[in-house]
C-alpha cells in the first residue's frame, strides 16, 4: 500500500483486517459535540449523567462510527476507498477515558462492482461495545 493510495481491489482478500486504538478523552467528546452539534448532557454534563442509567458520561455513539471511518480511510482499504454504507449496533456504552480498539475485517469482495464488505467492531477491554457491517467502493488497479 502506498501513501498516496490505499489498497486496490486486487490487493484485498477475505479475512484481511486492520485496527486503530484510541483512548477517548473528555476533550475529544467536547470537540465531537461541537463538530456535530449534539450537545446532549449525557455526553457533556457529569452531574446530569449521574442521574441516568449509566451513572456517568457516555461517549456519543456516532463517535465510534467516526473511528470506523478512520480505520477505513487510513488503513483498510485506505486512501481512495469510498464509504457507501454502515450498520451499527450499540451493545454497551463507551465511557470517557475508555481505550477502544476499532477494527475492520473483510468478509466479502464483489470484484464486478468494486465493493468490499467488512465486519466492523469496537471493543473495550475485549468486550464488543459496537458492531456492524461497512461497505466500501474500492478502485481497481489502473
Amino acid at each position: 500500500m502506498s501513501n498516496s493510495h490505499g489498497y486496490y481491489l486486487e490487493d484485498l482478500s477475505i479475512g484481511m483486517s486492520d485496527s486503530i486504538e484510541k483512548t477517548i478523552t473528555a476533550t475529544d467528546v467536547a470537540t465531537f459535540a461541537d463538530l456535530c452539534g449534539d450537545h446532549n448532557p449525557i455526553h457533556l454534563d457529569e452531574e446530569y449523567a449521574k442521574t441516568t442509567t449509566f451513572g456517568k458520561r457516555i461517549v456519543h455513539g456516532m463517535f465510534s462510527a467516526a473511528l470506523i471511518s478512520a480505520v477505513a480511510g487510513t488503513k483498510l482499504p485506505g486512501a481512495g476507498g469510498v464509504y457507501l454504507s454502515q450498520t451499527l449496533k450499540f451493545r454497551k456504552p463507551i465511557f470517557i477515558d475508555d481505550t477502544v480498539i476499532t477494527s475492520l475485517t473483510i468478509t466479502d469482495i464483489n470484484e464486478r462492482r468494486g465493493r468490499v464488505t467488512m465486519d466492523a467492531k469496537v471493543t473495550v477491554n475485549d468486550t464488543v461495545v459496537v458492531s456492524g457491517e461497512a461497505v466500501y467502493m474500492v478502485d481497481k488497479r489502473p
